[in-house]
């Protein structure tokens, strides 16, 4: 009896059906970028307005103090610190302060909304700007500013003395402070002299140190700001 023709035997197992490695997912899209608080100039730089938290207050009238500043921005909840710019001989105010806060957005608010209004209880109004630099610059602000460290000053030395001190000899001098303790308004003995010349400011690191400033000769140095020394730069903003 013819049997019917069959086919080769199935292979053992399953079939075998090649592999095909699956083709790489694609990579998932990028996060959207995060907010930011700070601004960017083109090419992705960090603005300098962006670091401003302190503003500069003028044409304060002789009782306006610091706890009257206070009354006008302390609603905000952000005010860091307060410093109303007093005649080291006088005590008088010498018309202008400075208020930081806490972000510079708050301070940009503050600007915009309060610059030409009111002031509480009188008739003229605020006027605000920035100031240079905020009180809590960081070491290099100064540095790059042309500015020295001035010590061992003798206790009636004022920001005029200091400055014509300076002045007489380095035409590119642009401003000087003696800096005064917050609640005795005496000289601490320190101070500092901004030159708009890195040059000048260089010779006079040299020439200066121990050159007789009223009674005592005086002591220079590079001005090496720590957070202590940081109104500094405000009290410079508007040299």
């Amino acid at each position: 009896m013819q049997h019917p023709m069959m086919g080769p035997p199935p292979p053992y197992g399953h079939p075998f059906v090649p592999y095909h490695q699956p083709p790489t997912p694609p990579p998932p899209p990028p996060p959207p970028p995060m907010s930011k608080s700070i601004r960017y100039q083109q090419g992705g730089e960090v603005t300098a307005e962006d670091e401003k938290r302190t503003i500069w207050v003028g044409d304060l009238q002789y009782w306006m103090d610091e706890n009257y500043l206070h009354s006008c921005f302390g609603h905000t909840g952000e005010v860091i610190s307060i410093k109303v710019i007093r005649n080291k001989q006088t005590g008088q105010s010498e018309g202008y302060g400075f208020v930081e806060f806490h972000s510079h957005a708050t301070a940009e608010k503050i600007l915009q909304n309060f610059s030409n209004h009111p002031m509480p209880n009188t008739d003229q109004p605020f006027r605000l700007n920035w100031a240079s630099f905020s009180m809590s610059d960081k070491r290099s602000d100064l540095a790059s500013d042309h500015s020295i460290f001035v010590g061992d000053l003798a206790s009636d030395v004022s920001d005029s003395i200091l400055h014509e001190t300076f002045a007489t000899k380095y035409s590119s001098v642009k401003g000087a402070k003696v800096v005064v303790d917050a609640n005795t308004g005496r000289s601490k003995g320190y101070g500092f002299v901004r030159f708009g010349d890195e040059s000048e400011k260089r010779l006079a690191i040299t020439e200066m140190n121990g050159v007789y400033c009223s009674t005592r000769p005086m002591r220079i140095g590079l001005a090496t700001p720590r957070k202590s020394y940081g109104m500094l730069t405000s009290f410079f903003s508007h040299c």
